[in-house]
């Protein structure tokens, strides 16, 4: 992978890991990620008409990937009704990168290197052994999260190919998220009442820098998906989850186990192997 691309990536893992970090740390996880996801939209409106718009082919892809994103953000807000964050959140992480590099190599004609297959599972394995399976739960949590990550891998090929066709990935990832954010909002004001935002009680300020963090990280994913492999750019994306260690440590001053800091080490192994791949 060029440098220039790897750089871009773990930038992008960087920018999803702080964002998450918000709403890990607020008190109702799903209506933040809504929020955050609401002021992508917003902002995404008031980008749109300033860039060149994407080209014609790729528009089928933006419509279905935005209709699997309301999909996911659905089954996020089950998990996390049925089991701890903490323990969906890797399981659906985890398992997709695997998924999208199977589906690409065996039916989309992207075969990977030896040395990306190792990248991939080693990711893929650190990400998952972060799991805690002794956390309260009902077992459906860990099912839907199961459910969830095939989503995942579902509106990561659709992106990563539906951006090659656009001409813009810039403008494609703008309207994949306005699309997204608009139904969702509508969602939590039909469920909610108009006062749902207002009673999450976040910093307004802060919920507009998730939404720009959001946008950023996954405009820079799906311009590398132009420039290099999905499955190895999807399992690059998920050292998240290593910058979300650090994060947890340093800024939320959570413990962080020696289970979980040997994950990380499996990640940034990963890392190291898609860098040479």
């Amino acid at each position: 992978m060029q440098l220039l691309v790897f750089a871009a990536v773990l930038l992008a893992a960087f920018l999803h890991a702080a964002w998450n970090a918000l709403v890990k740390s607020a008190g109702d996880k799903f209506l933040t990620t809504i929020m955050v996801a609401t002021s992508a939209a917003l902002l995404a409106a008031i980008a749109l008409p300033f860039l060149t718009q994407p080209g014609s082919e790729s528009w089928s892809y933006i419509a279905g990937s935005a209709l699997i994103h309301v999909a996911y953000f659905t089954l996020v807000a089950l998990a996390y009704h049925h089991a701890d964050m903490s323990q969906t959140y890797p399981l659906m992480r985890g398992t997709a990168p695997f998924l999208v590099a199977l589906v690409g190599a065996l039916t989309l004609n992207e075969p990977l290197s030896y040395s990306a297959w190792i990248g991939i599972s080693l990711i893929s394995l650190g990400v998952l052994s972060m799991v805690g399976f002794k956390q309260d739960g009902d077992g459906k949590g860990i099912a839907i999260a199961l459910c969830n990550a095939t989503i995942i891998a579902s509106y990561t090929l659709i992106d990563g190919h539906g951006v090659r066709h656009s001409g813009s990935p810039v403008a494609y990832t703008l309207w994949v998220f306005m699309l997204t954010g608009i139904p969702l909002a509508g969602w939590v004001i039909a469920a909610h009442g108009k006062t749902a935002f207002i009673r999450a009680g976040l910093d307004w300020r802060l919920v507009l820098v998730g939404g720009l963090g959001t946008l950023a990280a996954y405009s820079l994913v799906l311009w590398a998906m132009t420039a290099a492999p999905v499955a190895v750019v999807a399992a690059l994306r998920e050292t998240s989850i290593l910058f979300g260690t650090v994060i947890s440590g340093f800024v939320l001053k959570e413990r962080i186990g020696a289970a979980r800091l040997a994950a990380a080490c499996v990640i940034a192994f990963g890392a190291v192997a898609l860098r040479l791949a």
